[in-house]
């Protein structure tokens, strides 16, 4: 059916058994498992032309990748006999079973699956997006910005250098120090570390919140002499300073640093719509999607699921960790669907591949009770390993893009 509104085009209100919005990672691998499953009528909405695998866009900056590998035509990785509605969600009504789009349309739903990912905000950083691309400043959470981070550290060779993380939840928690070492390493080939103050600005009392991988990255930060900021972040950038305000979380001190190149990453947060939408939990201003971190469903509205950057459950938002949601939430949806309870359950892993070196890594996996949680066999992970750079450089990537969007792995 149609609704017509004077002086505007009709809009088009559809229905599908199950709508999921977002085609990112999370909702590529859960249309894929559906698909597989046997279900016929799955909707996805996202109005991107492009697919990115981001997690890339750290070893772009760090110049040990070309951007374009990470990124692909959407229509390659949308699972066949899906239907793509390329407008985004701006509302949902849980009551009405409804989504509200950003051209005025209504898709109804049986069952909504909730993941667009995480909200930048830039604004809670005065100057910072501003000043993005240009001076030494970049951040390479937006991939257009991610090469000039290897141009600025490439330009480098001496003075200051501040690479820093917000508080709250991120995407790839460990991205935002994973760059420093990346730089750190080069410039210590290039033979002008020495001539480089190194910063990094994080928000924890430790540089990693597993103490079995913190003892590691400690070793790491000694080796290229990076002074860490703890319990700090940065509050306000200056791009024509080239400064940066660094406030003291516990006492609200603040002081300035200068800069020479700055990796910078702004606070995270649930959409603005999801915010203001039912789904999100009340009492949580990041405005995530309220959900049984064990099963992926609604704590209010059961045939509401969500996973991914935007779901409540308190795991690293990381591919790996929707890679072991995804067919929990599937399962669990397809239950329900048949009249059963969800038995499935999400125990919170979650994996850092963190770049250490420039052909080395650390491949931190833990879940919800914060210990190490090793998923390959025989090799001891706990360390700093060449094998699991190429692991991170090119199994992961071949992992994604050719078995866990087609709902495979």
């Amino acid at each position: 059916m149609s609704v017509h509104l004077p002086g505007r085009p009709p809009l088009i209100t559809k229905h599908h058994r199950i709508v999921i919005i977002g085609g990112g990672t999370a909702g590529i691998s859960v249309a894929a498992r559906l698909r597989r499953a046997g279900e016929r009528d799955v909707a996805v909405l996202d109005p991107s032309d492009r697919h990115y695998y981001q997690p890339l866009w750290t070893l772009v900056g760090g110049g040990r990748a070309p951007l374009a590998e990470s990124i692909r035509p959407q229509a390659s990785v949308m699972p066949k006999g899906v239907e793509w509605i390329r407008r985004a969600a701006v509302a949902v009504d849980p009551e009405a079973r409804e989504v509200t789009l950003d051209d005025g349309g209504i898709v109804s739903y049986d069952h909504l699956v909730v993941c667009p990912g995480i909200q930048l905000d830039w604004d809670r950083v005065p100057g910072l997006e501003a000043g993005l691309g240009r001076d030494g400043l970049s951040s390479n959470y937006l991939p257009q910005h991610a090469p000039a981070t290897w141009r600025f550290i490439r330009e480098t060779r001496s003075g200051s250098a501040v690479f820093s993380m917000p508080t709250g939840a991120v995407k790839c928690g460990g991205a935002p120090q994973k760059i420093a070492y990346l730089a750190a390493d080069f410039w210590r080939q290039e033979g002008v570390l020495g001539k480089i103050d190194v910063h990094l600005v994080i928000p924890g009392a430790a540089i990693f919140g597993v103490p079995e991988f913190a003892r590691v990255l400690d070793d790491v930060v000694r080796r290229y002499g990076i002074k860490v900021h703890y319990g700090s972040e940065v509050t306000e950038v200056r791009p024509e300073a080239r400064e940066v305000v660094v406030t003291d979380l516990g006492t609200g001190g603040r002081t300035t640093l200068p800069y020479d190149v700055a990796h910078l990453v702004p606070p995270q947060s649930a959409p603005d719509w999801v915010k203001r939408s039912p789904l999100a939990g009340a009492d949580d201003p990041a405005g995530y999607v309220e959900i049984d971190k064990h099963t992926m469903r609604h704590v209010r509205y059961p045939n509401v699921w969500a996973l991914g950057d935007a779901g409540s459950s308190p795991n690293s938002k990381t591919g790996a960790a929707v890679r072991k949601q995804a067919p929990v939430l599937v399962e669990n949806l397809l239950a329900t669907i048949r009249g059963r309870e969800p038995k499935a359950a999400y125990h919170g892993y979650a994996s850092c591949p963190l770049t250490t070196a420039r052909n080395k890594m650390l491949l931190a996996e833990f879940d919800y009770s914060g210990r190490p949680t090793p998923s390959i066999p025989v090799i001891n992970t706990i360390r700093e390993r060449t094998d699991m750079w190429y692991l991170k450089r090119r199994g992961l990537p071949f992992l994604y893009w050719n078995l866990m969007l087609r709902g495979l792995a």
